[in-house]
């Protein structure tokens, strides 16, 4: 038989239980549960759907007019020169290279067309900062240093590419850039990024990691299980989000409801602004301030940079079954990247209005020249099929390699064995 209730002593309240009444006027206001501890009580029943939109930072118009004085870029003429000069030899090497693939020349390629001001991050970042790229970041590689030949040899995959021909074309890496190789299936960079980030923290670095993504990327899982690792942890890495508005066909509108993707670093805790990512300098100012947070004091940092992806997707795949071309057209003709920072550097006097044809004559001439050298050059030794997995090649894989050197020999011209370099 049950005995009688007994009051509840203060021995017995759960841990962090108030003795206010929920009843009494003196209710306390701020929620408790350890769950949401900046939450407070209320008695409307609401369910909230929305927050005030997230503002986008811009500081220069569509003219290349700096809005507010207060934003001056505060860089030398030699780095804004460097800046756009890049811009413009990747529009070159683009050009040729999507025209090769078309003349199957290269198996596959993507450009970055509409997108070049992407390069604002890449100034503003150091040089032992380490980058997880997705596949649309040459101008970040390029700004770098990565030379026009090692941009051949790997869309090639000849025999100097520093990948030996494992990957396909427009999937670059080098250690020596801190570039880490890119993979095709969308946002394993992202909690990649965060791990190597968490890495250089307890290593007492200053230095971050930075990850490059586009919104359709970022309804993959490892989008947030990236963001809620690198929050939780406390690590210095930067995420870029490039909204070019369509993940391959699939417009922005069908990719999400919410405020785009900077609603959700805000979910996850981290400090995140959303740019004007046709504008090179709000990306530069941005991806300078988020460094600054991420190496001083340990915090991730989102970037959502707004811009028009005025390429196809890919050499795969052809926009004209999804947009207008009058669309391409006019996001072309009303918000150009390029022509924003010619401007731009047209009004301090830094740039003339000639200047343009002579870099851009001088980047085909040395992106043809860097594409005829790679074309000429054997494909990798049939060894790099088997090496840099294991420190020394198993059994199994041995004999592999012995079957395929049997194979090769006895049936030279079949597997033409004069189109590979030699092995050692």
């Amino acid at each position: 038989m049950l005995g009688k209730a007994q009051p509840l002593t203060r021995a017995m309240r759960p841990v962090g239980a108030s003795w206010v009444s929920t009843s009494s006027k003196t209710q306390r206001k701020k929620v408790m549960f350890p769950g949401a501890l900046n939450s407070v009580y209320t008695h409307d029943l609401r369910f909230a759907s929305s927050v005030e939109s997230i503002p986008t930072y811009q500081v220069m118009d569509t003219d290349g007019n700096v809005l507010d004085t207060a934003n001056e870029p505060q860089v030398t003429r030699e780095e804004a020169q460097q800046m756009y000069r890049n811009m413009l030899v990747l529009n070159a090497m683009d050009q040729v290279l999507y025209e090769a693939q078309r003349q199957g020349r290269i198996s596959f390629y993507m450009t970055s067309f509409g997108e070049e001001a992407l390069i604002g991050s890449a100034a503003a970042l150091d040089s032992s900062d380490v980058v997880f790229g997705q596949y649309r970041e040459a101008g970040v590689l390029l700004h770098r240093g990565f030379t026009i030949e090692q941009f051949m040899n790997q869309c090639y995959s000849n025999e100097r590419d520093l990948g030996k021909g494992r990957q396909m074309p427009v999937h670059y890496g080098t250690r020596e850039l801190n570039f880490q190789t890119i993979s095709s299936p969308l946002a394993t960079q992202i909690p990649q990024a965060a791990g190597a980030a968490y890495a250089l923290r307890r290593e007492g670095k200053k230095r971050c990691s930075v990850c490059y993504f586009g919104e359709g990327a970022a309804s993959e899982g490892d989008f947030h299980a990236g963001l809620n690792m690198a929050a939780t942890l406390g690590c210095p890495v930067i995420f870029y989000c490039r909204n070019n508005g369509y993940a391959i066909s699939t417009p922005a509108v069908e990719q999400y409801r919410g405020d785009g993707i900077a609603s959700r670093g805000i979910g996850y805790g981290i400090d995140t602004i959303r740019v004007d990512g046709n504008d090179v300098w709000a990306v530069y100012a941005a991806t300078r301030a988020a460094r600054q947070l991420a190496v001083e004091h340990s915090r991730p940092v989102l970037i959502e940079a707004m811009t028009y992806r005025v390429s196809h997707h890919s050499t795969s795949d052809d926009s004209s079954a999804y947009r207008s071309r009058k669309e391409v057209e006019d996001w072309t003709t009303r918000d150009n990247p390029v022509a924003r920072m010619r401007a731009w550097l047209e009004r301090r006097g830094w740039w003339a209005a000639g200047d343009d044809a002579e870099v851009i004559k001088a980047a085909k001439t040395e992106v043809l020249r860097a594409f005829a050298a790679a074309e000429r050059l054997k494909k990798p030794a049939v060894r790099n099929l088997f090496e840099d997995v294991y420190d020394q090649l198993t059994p199994e894989l041995e004999r592999e390699r012995s079957e395929i050197e049997a194979l090769a020999r006895k049936y030279p011209d079949y597997y033409q064995v004069n189109d590979f370099a030699r092995d050692n």
